[in-house]
């Protein structure tokens, strides 16, 4: 019984011993910072400093800082001048430092990034050395297909699409689509490229290659196409080579509501009577840019009692219109203008009850119903440029049916 506690003490440092063994945690392992790579330097070896010029910063100001002396910022200047106008540097653009890791924290580089696409770069290590960059670019294609839910900018937004291509959209169709009535379920496809920086960084929609509309039940498609190749003139053409481009866009406004049609017989909200109304009302926020839906001449610019605020252009012998209501005209009368150009902001001068413009159209000194005419279109595709285009546009249209079809089951 004496070697009692013996054994029992060894037994406990076997079993203390086992569990030691087993239940170990390993010490944890440090990982590497990972290596960033920028601008073509290895941040990681330097003091780092992104920040953005404001306003009262100089080239000169933002050297002194780091402790380089009025001389020495001199002779920098001027043994970069050929490659860098220190001048150039603008308010709300980014630039980075590298700076030494020591206690000094001496300016080692100086990066400017005028855009997203390129960027200066000044070596003050050894000798002082400045260049250009330029980031890599590079276009991926893609083709979408979708239903109208929400605007257009909207829809396209889910799609992750840049807000531009609603602009772009919007213009190859303005004479054919009256994007007031587009509804919710209305389908579309789109075929486009995407620019990208480094091949990861989205930078917008560079180019538009085909669509379809679905608009009023009709599927009206558009392509690009360059009648004369060694012209840079693009215009847009559905599937048969029909043009799609009008005489006139089919309103002054873009994306707002019509109010106020055409009326032999309407009461009138501000005199509150019963009176013919020989136009159409858009309303829009005050200050809304209007468009001239066609070139032509200004042919009176004004103000009466009612009316407020006007402009009339002169199209040809046949068409005129006059946009009334306006805020601020301007144009001056006897002034060209091309389709689409801003003639004046939507206000509520005159009789109105709110901020919109009423847009009227003359036919042979008649006024009529803008909504309602059938107008002219520009000039269509020469017959021997049509073979050529339908060879171009053929495997562009399978594609956007093809998607189409998957995707909305049309």
């Amino acid at each position: 019984m004496k070697n009692v506690p013996l054994i029992i003490f060894a037994f406990l440092c076997l079993i203390s011993c086992g569990k030691s063994e087993k239940d170990k945690v390993a010490a944890p392992v440090k990982k590497p910072n990972p290596v960033v790579i920028e601008f073509g330097f290895r941040l990681n070896d330097f003091d780092v400093v992104h920040d953005t010029i404001v306003s009262g910063d100089t080239f000169g100001s933002l050297l002194d800082k780091q402790n380089i002396g009025d001389a020495k910022v001199h002779e920098i200047v001027e043994k970069m001048k050929d490659t860098f106008d220190v001048r150039k540097i603008r308010v709300g653009k980014p630039y980075t430092m590298l700076r030494s890791k020591d206690q000094s924290k001496k300016l080692q580089v100086f990066v400017y990034q005028p855009d997203r696409t390129s960027y200066y770069v000044i070596d003050l290590r050894d000798s002082v050395r400045a260049y250009k960059k330029i980031r890599p670019m590079s276009l991926k294609r893609r083709t979408i297909a979708c239903a109208l839910d929400g605007s257009l900018s909207e829809t396209l937004e889910r799609q992750k699409v840049h807000a531009s291509l609603a602009t772009d959209i919007s213009k190859i169709y303005a004479w054919s689509i009256d994007f007031f009535k587009l509804q919710k379920g209305d389908r579309f496809a789109i075929t486009f490229t995407e620019r990208y920086i480094n091949d990861t960084v989205y930078d917008g929609v560079e180019n538009l290659e085909a669509s379809f509309f679905e608009y009023k039940g009709k599927i009206i498609y558009a392509f690009p196409f360059k009648q004369d190749t060694a012209s840079s003139k693009v215009d847009y053409y559905d599937e048969e080579g029909k043009v799609l481009k009008n005489m006139f866009l089919k309103a002054p406004l873009k994306f707002v509501n019509i109010t106020s049609r055409y009326a032999k017989n309407r009461f009138h909200p501000v005199q509150h009577v019963w009176k013919a109304h020989k136009g159409t009302d858009y309303a829009a926020p005050t200050g809304t840019p209007i468009m001239t839906t066609a070139a032509g001449v200004v042919e009176n610019t004004g103000y009466t009692a009612g009316n407020g605020n006007f402009v009339k252009v002169k199209h040809n012998r046949t068409y005129e219109t006059q946009y009334l209501h306006m805020s601020k005209i301007l144009v001056r009368r006897g002034q060209r203008v091309s389709q689409g150009d801003v003639i004046g902001r939507v206000g509520s001068t005159g009789l109105a009850t709110g901020p919109h413009v009423c847009y009227r159209f003359w036919v042979n000194g008649q006024q009529v119903d803008a909504l309602r005419l059938k107008l002219p279109n520009s000039e269509p595709m020469a017959a021997k440029y049509k073979p050529r285009f339908l060879k171009e546009i053929a495997p562009l249209k399978r594609e956007l049916d093809s998607v189409a079809k998957v995707k909305l089951n049309m």
